[in-house]
């Protein structure tokens, strides 16, 4: 009977790593059309800020941001995030494939809160309730990020889960 001196890749770990790979390329698709059709979520950044298609509730409307640069600046300041994150997680996704698990589970780890502050702090809390994204018809992301905040927030779990049974001593 041949012995192997690699260990068999546990269903956590393989779970860890398609999850990531999987936020991994989504966060890459959406840098890359960030980047290449610029125009397009550049207008809705710029109507979020300026909260032109809100109640316009007067004791909110202070918050407005109508300055073109500064909403711009908050734009590439996103994608530039998200470019960041998708780059940690492409890697946290290589490292798994070559399974060195505690670097990988490091790495994912960054990258998956990058996203979870991106979409939670970003686009729930700041953009949500701040800006009141929620009273616009037109330019509201809440349901997207919600789906992916919870969805990053699975993947960190599966990644930390299989760092448990990793550090589960052998019965």
């Amino acid at each position: 009977m041949a012995t192997s001196t690699s260990t068999p890749r546990g269903t956590l770990s393989l779970a860890a790593t398609l999850l990531t790979a999987t936020i991994a390329l989504y966060m890459a698709l959406v840098a890359f059309g960030n980047i290449t059709d610029f125009g397009t979520n550049q207008q809705f950044v710029r109507h979020v800020l300026a909260m032109d298609t809100t109640f316009k509730d007067e004791d909110l409307m202070w918050r407005a941001v109508t300055s073109q640069g500064l909403q711009d600046a908050a734009y590439v300041g996103i994608i530039v995030w998200e470019t960041l994150a998708a780059l940690v997680l492409i890697y946290g996704s290589w490292l798994w494939a070559r399974r060195d698990e505690r670097r990988a589970r490091q790495w994912s780890t960054y990258g998956l809160l990058m996203v979870m502050l991106l979409f939670g702090a970003g686009f729930i809390a700041i953009g949500g309730e701040w800006f009141s994204m929620w009273q616009s018809k037109s330019w509201n992301g809440l349901d997207a990020a919600t789906r992916i905040f919870l969805f990053s927030g699975v993947v960190l779990i599966v990644n930390q889960l299989s760092a448990r049974r990793a550090d589960t001593p052998a019965s």
